[in-house]
Order: structure tokens, then sequence, then C-alpha cells
């Protein structure tokens, strides 16, 4: 695969200059993005993979459910559903996605969950049901700019900087890194929880943000105890259990799990890894799993492995929270 990418590295220009000259469409009002009346926040990178979205997208749920009435609006990546999709008690990671599906798990009784490629129309479509969303959160949507957002959140690794990378197919991003300019907020995830100043002041020059844009780190924070459908166990009773991923990079939740100590083999799948009748099968022969909280929403359907299936929940822990709390709740006040 590594070799395929420099393979194709004379294409880079190519694909640089077709995503340069839309972003400019856009930037010059040739293409048109849609304001709409609801604050829209926008959660989004300028790589491919896992940055971290779905738990900052869970953050600013935990911020805001208690003080507004909150939407999360996602593409639903994979599901088998078209069109606008309003998560209810039948809703499935098939119909909606895996990760409004977790939305919907963890918060149904606080938020709406929807999904719909379209996000201008499942904008709309938000506004025209019964109990209006005072907020909109998109997932994923930096580059759907179709949708003019009040408020952009832009994601970057702490170990794979969109300054450092080049766009696809060579590198991973999405388009060039002057993408950037567009975020309000720089969040680079993933950080060491003893980033030092001195590191941070490094990638700051490196990012050089605009005078308008506000730099954040955040670290991962892992749960002491996995949870199935039933119960809880800590994580320091566990032994030789089968770890399975289908995640962008299970690296740091490998690396966090032999720093505990813990024995297990590790099944690692692609991203949004659809698991298929020989998957189950070959799961069902194994004793104990932990898995993450977005594969948990794909497997715990199957009743073969309800009592040995466990998700190991996580969070995120941002440099300066009081900061950036303030910063979303102030651009909210300026649009109610």
């Amino acid at each position: 695969m590594i070799f395929l990418r420099y393979i194709l590295c004379p294409v880079v220009p190519i694909y640089y200059l077709v995503t340069w000259f839309r972003n400019k469409l856009y930037d010059l009002g040739i293409k048109k993005s849609m304001s709409h009346k609801l604050p829209v926040i926008c959660v989004g990178n300028l790589s491919t993979g896992g940055t971290g979205k779905t738990p900052m997208i869970e953050y600013l749920i935990d911020l805001l459910k208690k003080d507004y009435r909150v939407a999360t609006l996602s593409r639903g990546y994979k599901r088998k559903t078209e069109g606008f999709q309003l998560a209810n008690k039948d809703a499935t990671a098939e119909s909606i996605g895996d990760e409004p599906f977790q939305f919907y798990n963890k918060f149904k009784e606080d938020i709406l969950v929807a999904v719909d490629a379209d996000r201008n129309n499942g904008i709309k479509q938000l506004q025209s049901i019964g109990d209006v969303p005072e907020v909109v959160l998109l997932d994923d949507a930096f580059q759907h700019r179709k949708v003019n957002p009040g408020f952009n959140i832009l994601l970057t690794t702490y170990n794979n900087p969109y300054f450092k990378d080049i766009v696809l197919p060579t590198g991973n991003l999405r388009e060039p890194r002057r993408g950037a300019k567009r975020a309000d907020i720089i969040m680079v995830t993933k950080c060491p929880e003893n980033l030092s100043e001195a590191e941070r002041n490094a990638i700051l020059r490196q990012i050089k943000p605009k005078v308008n844009q506000r730099v954040f780190f955040s670290s991962i924070s892992y749960s002491n105890t996995v949870i199935s459908s039933t119960t809880t166990k800590p994580i320091k009773g566990l032994s030789d259990f089968t770890l399975v991923t289908g995640i962008a990079n299970a690296s740091p939740l490998v690396r966090f799990l032999k720093e505990k100590g813990l024995k297990f083999e590790h099944l690692n799948f692609k991203d949004h890894h659809e698991f298929l009748e020989q998957d189950i099968l070959e799961l069902d022969k194994k004793d104990f799993i932990v898995t993450t909280e977005k594969d948990f929403m794909r497997l715990k359907q199957y009743e073969t492995l309800r009592d040995k299936l466990f998700y190991l929940p996580i969070s995120i822990v941002i440099n300066d929270a009081v900061k950036i709390n303030k910063l979303i709740k102030d651009f909210l006040k300026t649009k109610l």
C-alpha cells in the first residue's frame, strides 16, 4: 500500500490543483455556501482517518446539552439507508452509521441525532421538525463547503499533523494545508498527557495561526473499566482477552493496554469495517472481547457475543477547557 502511494506521487499535483480550485470557487463566491438561521458548529479535519472527531462531538454535546437543544448531523458513513434519517428507537448502526448510532445510544434523552449526505437538506429537515434544535453539530464536514458553518473546529493529530503532510494519494490530506485558514479553532489531538510548554510552542510556530484563530491541545483519557450491554469490569482484572478494532488508528489504544501490563491478541480491521458472518464465527470462539465503543455499536447486535463483548470508553482532556468552552458559548450567544 505504501509503495502504491509513492507510485501515485505524480497524481499529487493534479489532486492539489483540483481541490485548491474548488475551494477558490467557494472563497470567491462563485460556488455558493449556504448559511442557516440555526447556529452550526462544524467539527472536521484536513486529513483522512482518525483525528478524534467522535470524542470531540461528544465533548460538545456534554458542554451544551444542559443549556441548548442540540442536534448532531452526520453523513452516516457506510449506512444502508439513503436521504435524511432521524434516529429513533428502531435505529441501528446499519440504518444511520456507527458513529451517529453511538451518539444516539449515549445521548438519546438529551439530543437529536440525524444523518444526511446533503448537509444543507439535513439542516432544513431539522428545522422542520416539531422541537427545532437550537444548535447543530456537523460531524466530519470541514470539506462540505455547501454549508457555511458559523464556527469551524479543525482537528489534527500530534503524531501526524497536517502541516507535515501532503495531499492524497501519496499523503493523507483531503485538501491543501491552506484550508486550515477556515478554522476558528485548531485542536491538536492525541497529545501525550505530559506535553510540555516548549513542545506546544514549537507546534504553534509550525501552525502559524491567524489572529482570529485559537489553538488547543488535547489528550485521550481511557476509562478504568470496560462495559458490556449488562455489566462493567475493571481493566486491572482482565487477562488473555481479544482486542478487536475497526478504527483508523488503534495504536494509542494498544499502547495504553500494554502499559497496563495486559496480555491480549489484537484483531485489527480497517476503519468502519463491516463485520461479516465469517468474522462473527471467528469471534464466537473467543472467551472475552474488548473493543472500541464505535465497534461495539456494530457488534452488540449479535446474541452470541453479548456476554463476552465489552468496550473501553474514552474521552478527551483539553489543555485549556475553560477557554475553549467560553469561545463556543460566546459564539452561540451572538447567534441566539
